[in-house]
């Protein structure tokens, strides 16, 4: 029986022995890469959330920006239920998507681009950068060593996309682009997110552009709603991926890799303890909130 003092540590400590794990499996594919010479049209692209990074980037930087007072705790909590729901349920409703992503965005009216990014840096280090998955990072890398460009697709922001990727070392980014008039966000987007099929009219346009054929790139990402991106190029994989993505990756032979610590148990237990956690936190917020 271990003690209850011991306990946190111990699951530490299995977590972080199962990352090491993840990390050095990764790492072997990698040495086998490397052996194949690199062919300079070919690339890879790569989803964020969930994929690159462990829940949604747009939630860690709500979250950061309300610490900072860009917005308020109705604002925060309305974010944090549609956070929750990815978490438990590991698929993104389109729905939910929407509407973080557009009311992420139109947080950030009135505020200059410098100022975002400024933010986004400290953000960055810290809320995002400790939830990197280490195996994805690791199959970025690879196709870094074999002399490949690398790009995220995201339907973030393009400032926090591009800063993620230069954190990263990637290439650069593409995201969703928001208006701003003589360096201040109104609000609005610039079209449409970069979210589903755009994704995959985002990366042909870049192909075109870059010389590439898809044929011969490779596609990473956790989510079906990436299906026209992941469909697009030779090689695609699916990452951490929910059970509508996994049952096609197999029927058709994709790769497939999952680096989450914790599964189908673990998320009935622990991520759902945390999620509940985070709704009693965050009512706790809102209580302190309202007597004051």
């Amino acid at each position: 029986m271990v003690p209850p003092a011991d306990r946190p540590r111990r699951l530490n400590l299995q977590q972080r022995s199962r990352l090491a794990g993840e990390a050095a499996a990764a790492a072997a594919e990698v040495e086998t890469a490397l052996t194949h010479p690199a062919d300079p049209r070919a690339a890879a692209f790569f989803d964020v959330d969930n994929t690159v990074m462990q829940g949604a980037s747009i939630f860690h930087l709500a979250r950061g920006l309300y610490r900072r007072k860009f917005f308020t705790t109705r604002d925060i909590v309305g974010a944090a239920y549609k956070q929750a729901y990815f978490r438990i349920v590991g698929v993104e409703d389109p729905e939910h998507v929407a509407e973080a992503r557009n009311s992420a965005l139109a947080f950030i009216a009135g505020h200059t681009v410098q100022e975002l990014e400024e933010v986004g840096e400290e953000i960055f280090d810290e809320a995002m950068a400790h939830r990197i998955w280490p195996g994805t990072r690791a199959l970025a890398q690879m196709h870094l060593d074999q002399g490949q460009r690398v790009w995220l697709v995201t339907a973030a922001p393009i400032e926090i996309a591009s800063l993620i990727a230069r954190r990263l070392g990637l290439t650069g980014a593409l995201g969703t682009v928001a208006e701003h008039v003589d360096g201040v966000y109104t609000g609005r987007l610039v079209g449409d997110m970069l979210h589903g099929p755009a994704k995959a009219v985002a990366v042909r346009a870049l192909a075109e552009r870059e010389g590439l054929d898809l044929s011969l790139c490779s596609a990473y990402s956790d989510s079906a709603n990436d299906l026209p991106m992941l469909s697009l190029v030779g090689d695609p994989c699916a990452i951490n991926p929910d059970a509508k993505l996994r049952a096609h990756a197999r029927a058709h032979g994709w790769r497939i890799r999952d680096y989450r610590t914790g599964r189908k148990a673990a998320r009935a237990g622990l991520v759902v303890g945390s999620a509940a956690a985070g709704a009693a936190v965050a009512g706790a917020v809102v209580r302190r909130r309202l007597r004051g």
